[in-house]
């Protein structure tokens, strides 16, 4: 009788086990899974902060290459400039002083600076330089 009774005992616990090994298996595939999105998400959010700061150096470029160009020829009213695999579309408008816009495009990010210049007995002055959000 006291066999039996062991033997019937053995009998739960290994389900027991099998029912232990399930859910801890259950837990690790959540963490796993977890993990793996985490990373994803941070890869794509790393990928697009990369590409806005791509797409900032090439505003800023195309609005140096504007300040020299008109620096050197007040009759300078902008252009599209490749810069990199961006590009830069600047605009000057005004007559006094003059406001100057670089557009710069990456894929399907933009971003746009402005700057405001003074042109007196050729100096330049740069009297603003900001982020148009």
């Amino acid at each position: 009788m006291k066999i039996l009774s062991l033997l019937k005992k053995r009998r739960y616990m290994r389900g027991q086990v099998l029912l232990m090994l399930l859910v801890f298996s259950v837990i690790g595939l959540l963490v796993t899974s977890a993990a793996t999105t985490l990373v994803l998400v941070n890869s794509a959010n790393a990928q697009k902060t990369q590409a806005g700061l791509t797409t900032l150096h090439v505003a800023e470029s195309g609005m140096e290459n504007a300040l020299l160009r008109f620096l050197r020829n007040p009759g300078y009213t902008g252009e599209t400039l490749t810069v990199g695999e961006g590009t830069a579309t600047i605009t000057i408008s005004g007559s006094g002083p003059f406001l100057i816009t670089s557009v710069g495009r990456v894929g399907s990010f933009s971003r746009t600076i402005q700057v405001t210049v003074d042109y007196n007995n050729n100096i330049l002055t740069v009297t603003s330089w900001r982020e148009i959000f």
